[in-house]
């Protein structure tokens, strides 16, 4: 799973597709989970999960 935010999400989005080479599945984090967690690519507030 990767953690990313707005800016981030289609680098996320060929990342899955390159390692699993299967759809990804994208999902927005609920308010709580947005406060804890940070985008791996930068240091922004993470608003999507992405993963297989």
């Amino acid at each position: 799973m990767i953690y990313c935010c707005k800016e981030h999400v289609e680098l996320a989005l060929d990342v899955v597709v390159d390692e699993y080479e299967t759809a990804p599945v994208m999902m927005e984090l609920t308010e709580e989970q947005k406060l804890s967690t940070s985008c791996e690519y930068c240091s922004e507030q993470a608003i999507y999960m992405v993963g297989n």
